[in-house]
Parts: structure tokens; C-alpha cells; sequence
């Protein structure tokens, strides 16, 4: 297994597309790729027909999957407010793949029918299988998507992010294998000889203490350790520091416990969810998901700074339980991020770099992050969402194969 990963600027969509494909060929050597994936600025949306027939010419991957996106990442850089393309490629020789795409109907024809699903994906239900998943935000409910794809596929790594560059429906471009859509969700699953480990930075950290939910309806939190909500906010605001009470009025978030048996709680253990609104009359706080009565739940802020201190936690924490060598990596980062953020370019990718090493990234900037919290796939906000590959140390590679005997790698 072998990645690479690079960034391409230019005047044009084909200048920027060769520059970016013989910066992966400088990595991967004259093999061609079984599998690729290519993300393009709206500024060359003009010329975005084109991309299939250029891909082809100058890198002919197997298999490729790709989108639109405000700004891309590989090759260390992330270039934002500018035009250019990101193209991660990789050598998989014992991987089979299995690009796909479907549209938010398709969901109520799969249902949960097994052979469906596997027709779609080749996977079987409850089959070992990696999913990095491109969806389009105007026309796909992705946190529907992932709780179904959840129950069919469960415990399974899914990773990805909602299509960036469209100013409205319609606008993204989602390629499946060459062929263009605008809508739905495109996605390749990856079985055999290929493991995708998952890293979730919210951005966010805890303020105040768990607490427990124990009055609620539906998304409406009613109280909190038997108070209105408004009041326990007015608490928090007198006992935090000074940094902190600036923060809880324009960036407070509440995280929701995804553990219902844990009993201590670090940061990292929670959903990040917006607050959506406070009702003067009740107090009640509207949550951005569902709540569950007795739930453990924590008020949480975010800034650059818990950002960076989060990221830096979460990686050194890989790194150090890091279980084999890694070969490449994804990464969705929010439109929120980015220099926005940080004040800076390329601040997720040095701190990447940094902690993890000399690794190929690759991936864009996005309307949303699609990973795990607690063995659960969520669609996340202000997060960044990495996807790492390595080869498969556990059990033999060909017992994560599908049961299709005679099919060469990389077959669909």
C-alpha cells in the first residue's frame, strides 16, 4: 500500500490538475493508481467537464470519486480563496473497491435489506469494510444517511464531508467514476487489506461540569440537575474565567455524553451540538439533536486556541497508541477553520506533520464533517475529520475480503 497526495495551482483547470497529479506521481512512481480522489475549486466550474478526460490523460486511476470544495489540502498545503485542485491517489494491491453513488430516496428503497445494500456497496451487512463518503449538503440529509448506514453497517469507519463551492442547490459536483452528478452522495467502500482509523477534532472544551438531563422533549432541554437551563447559564457565567464568560456568549455549545454507562468524562467524550435558542419564559435551551432523558450532558466553548490545544491532544494520542505504520490520509476540514480560524494557512496540516509525521494528506474544506464519536457517525460542524490508512494487522487480510471468489483486487 502506497499514497500520495498534492496540491495544483494555475490559471486553468488543466494546469492546475497536472501540477497536482505529477506531484502524486513523484510519490507513488510510474504504477498506475487503483484508486484516486479529486477535489476542485468552483473557480474552474467552467471548465469542470472536463476533469474526467483529464484525469485519465495524466494519472488513469481504476477507480476515482471527487467534488467541488472551497478549498482543498494535500501536499501540506491548504489553499484556500484561491483556485487550485488536490488529487490523493494510492497503490491497493490486495484492497477491493467498490465506488458508488445514491441519491437521499435511495435510502427508503434500501431500507434494511441486506442484498440492497450489498448490490449497492459490495458489502454485506455486518461485513468488515472501510467508507469514506462526499455528500452533497442541499440535497442529502447525511446524519439520516449515517444512522442508516450505521445499522446496516455497524462499528464500521466511515469518514468523509458535505461537498463545498455550490451557492445553492444544484451548484456542487459530485464524480463517481467519471461521471458527473450535483446531487446525493458518492462513496467508495474499501475491503481486504486496509484499515481506516478515525480522529475528530470538534474544536471545542468542556466548560462548568456534566450534568444531568432530567427534564427534556424531543430536542428541548427543559432542565438540568432539576434547574432551569437559564439559570445554570447564568451561574456558569459568574464562576468562569474572564476568556471564558466572552466565549459562552457568542460560541457555547452543549456535548451530549454518547456513553450512557461512563462515569468519569474527558474532553473528547462528547457530540458537540449548537444551541439553537433560549425561551425567556421557561428557560428552555433548543439543542441541535434529540435528547435522551438522564443524559449526561456538558457545556463546552470554542476558539482557536481550544482548537489547536484539542487537535494537538487528539493526535499525540494517536500517535502514541498508534497500532502500525500509516500510508496515507484524508481530511475534512470545515469552511470554518482554516485561516479563518487559526489566523494562519496550513494550520491543521503542520500540526498533522508535527505530531504524526511524514505522512501524505490529502482532502478539502467542507459544509461539514462526516465521523465517529463513541462508535456512532455523525455530520459535525467546525470539526476536522481525518481518515487514516494502514494495512490491516489483525486477522488475514483475505478473511476481510468480500465472498466473491476470483475477483482481482480492486475489482467491482
Amino acid at each position: 500500500m502506497k499514497w500520495g497526495a498534492s496540491v495544483g495551482e494555475g490559471s486553468s483547470l488543466a494546469t492546475a490538475l497536472r501540477a497536482a497529479t505529477l506531484g502524486v506521481r513523484e510519490q507513488l512512481g510510474e504504477e498506475v493508481p487503483d484508486f484516486a480522489l479529486v477535489f476542485v475549486s468552483p473557480l474552474y466550474q467552467a471548465a469542470a467537464r472536463h476533469v474526467p478526460d483529464l484525469l485519465r490523460r495524466e494519472l488513469n486511476p481504476r477507480y476515482w470519486m471527487g467534488c467541488s470544495a472551497d478549498g482543498v489540502i494535500g501536499g501540506g498545503q491548504e489553499v484556500e480563496y484561491r483556485p487550485a485542485v488536490a488529487v490523493v491517489a494510492a497503490l491497493l494491491p490486495e484492497v477491493r473497491l467498490r465506488v458508488f453513488h445514491l441519491e437521499y430516496a435511495d435510502l427508503g428503497t434500501l431500507g434494511w435489506d441486506d442484498d440492497h445494500w450489498r448490490e449497492l456497496t459490495g458489502v454485506r451487512a455486518g461485513h468488515p469494510a472501510q467508507f469514506l463518503l462526499l455528500a452533497d449538503p442541499f440535497s442529502f440529509n447525511a446524519g439520516h444517511g449515517m444512522r442508516q448506514m450505521d445499522i446496516i453497517y455497524p462499528g464500521v469507519a466511515k469518514v468523509g464531508g458535505m461537498v463545498s463551492g455550490g451557492s445553492g442547490p444544484g451548484g456542487n459536483l459530485l464524480w463517481t467514476d467519471g461521471r458527473l452528478d450535483h446531487t446525493g452522495l458518492t462513496g467508495v467502500a474499501m475491503q481486504g487489506d486496509i484499515q481506516l482509523d478515525t480522529i475528530v477534532a470538534q474544536g471545542c472544551r468542556p466548560i462548568g461540569n456534566p450534568m444531568f438531563v432530567t427534564r427534556q422533549r424531543d430536542n428541548v432541554l427543559l432542565e438540568l440537575d432539576g434547574r432551569r437551563p437559564d439559570e445554570v447559564l447564568t451561574e456558569l457565567i459568574k464562576e468562569s474565567a474572564e476568556r471564558d464568560q466572552h466565549l459562552v456568549h457568542g460560541a457555547l455549545f452543549l456535548g451530549l455524553a454518547m456513553t450512557p454507562a461512563q462515569v468519569t468524562y474527558r474532553p473528547g467524550d462528547f457530540l458537540i451540538r449548537n444551541l439553537m435558542g433560549l425561551n425567556p419564559d421557561t428557560g428552555a435551551l433548543t439543542i441541535g439533536n434529540n435528547l435522551e432523558p438522564h443524559q449526561v450532558v456538558q457545556f463546552h466553548v470554542r476558539d482557536a486556541r481550544s482548537a489547536r490545544e484539542e487537535l494537538i491532544r487528539l493526535l499525540g494520542e494517536y500517535r502514541q497508541g498508534q497500532p502500525g505504520p500509516l500510508a496515507g490520509s484524508f481530511l475534512c476540514s470545515c469552511l470554518g477553520r482554516g485561516s479563518g480560524m487559526f489566523g494562519r494557512a496550513n494550520h491543521d496540516s503542520d500540526l498533522f506533520r508535527q505530531c504524526i509525521g511524514d505522512v501524505p494528506l490529502g482532502g478539502f474544506f467542507g459544509n461539514g464533517e462526516i465521523g465517529p464519536v463513541a462508535g456512532q457517525t455523525f455530520l459535525h460542524g467546525y470539526t476536522s475529520a481525518f481518515g487514516l490508512f494502514r494495512p490491516w494487522a489483525g486477522e488475514d487480510a483475505g478473511a476481510r475480503e468480500p465472498e466473491a471468489a476470483g475477483d482481482p483486487p480492486g475489482a467491482v
